[in-house]
């Protein structure tokens, strides 16, 4: 593979950082396991960008991500186990496999169709790589949610499911009810953890149902509350009064009255 000069110039860059000799000490002290937070923070920072839609940051954010790529990639070359340019062939292979309705003779008329032949290919995949069960393959890394989502479409996708929505809020309700069953018993925290954690459960399987990012919704209510709760702060300064000075019942009144203004 022959990189282009900017690529080119990147890689080069990241040689002199991780120079025995002569590269950045910080730089020379990483390995994988120091650098993995990094580069999921990047990834969150691009996703950030995108969110507000900012074209300066996302340019750059993507060429931090860019640049996690490029350390993981130098630290294996050095180890022997593979380069940057292993990298980039790998996923253009896999690319081409899982698209052979653009380079190769098979035809997909749909995005629903190629959602589903690209779980196929992924499934192929996994068997392949001694990878056995509905369930192989999910990285333990994810953030629950989105871990509690995958697990779910793979339930789903071999016909382990709720057949409409009837049933998922029969079962929430069951797992409310459990909930409360422990808090009144006194159960202990590991009883309860788990009777909260099946209730979370539950409503990302609706958000599923539904066709909702369950992040994207939470992250909407997360700003929605940050909304209000400022239009709390702002309306007591006025009064001359701090959050701290004022009462739960004052302030629920203001918050009331934001959810009237803000929408």
């Amino acid at each position: 593979m022959k990189n282009t000069p900017s690529i080119t110039r990147l890689l080069d860059i990241m040689k002199q950082l991780r120079d025995p000799d002569n590269g950045c000490p910080w730089d020379l002290e990483q390995d994988f396991s120091s650098i993995s937070q990094h580069t999921i923070e990047e990834a969150y920072e691009v996703a950030d960008a995108i969110a507000r839609n900012n074209m300066d940051d996302l340019r750059d954010e993507l060429g931090d991500l860019l640049f996690q790529s490029v350390f993981h990639a130098q630290l294996a070359s050095e180890l022997g186990a593979f380069d940057f340019d292993d990298v980039v062939n790998a996923i253009c292979d896999k690319m081409i496999r899982r698209h052979p309705h653009i380079f190769a003779s098979s035809t997909i008329d749909s995005a629903k169709a190629q959602t589903h032949a690209w779980e196929k290919y992924k499934s192929q995949e996994r068997e392949e790589k001694g990878e056995h069960g509905t369930m192989a393959g999910i990285a333990t890394t994810l953030p629950p949610v989105l871990r509690a989502l995958k697990l779910q479409q793979r339930a789903a996708g071999v016909g382990f499911d709720w057949p409409d929505l009837e049933p998922v809020f029969s079962k929430l309700q069951e797992e409310i009810k459990e909930l409360q069953h422990g808090i009144e018993a006194r159960k202990g925290s590991e009883y309860i953890n788990e009777e909260l954690g099946d209730i979370l459960f539950v409503c990302i399987n609706l958000c599923r149902k539904l066709d909702v990012n369950p992040d994207a919704a939470l992250e909407l209510t997360n700003q929605k509350f940050i909304q209000r709760f400022r239009y709390i702060e702002e309306a007591l300064e006025s009064k001359g009064k701090t959050v701290e000075q004022s009462s739960l019942h004052e302030m629920d009144a203001l918050w009331d009255e934001a959810k009237g203004k803000l929408k």
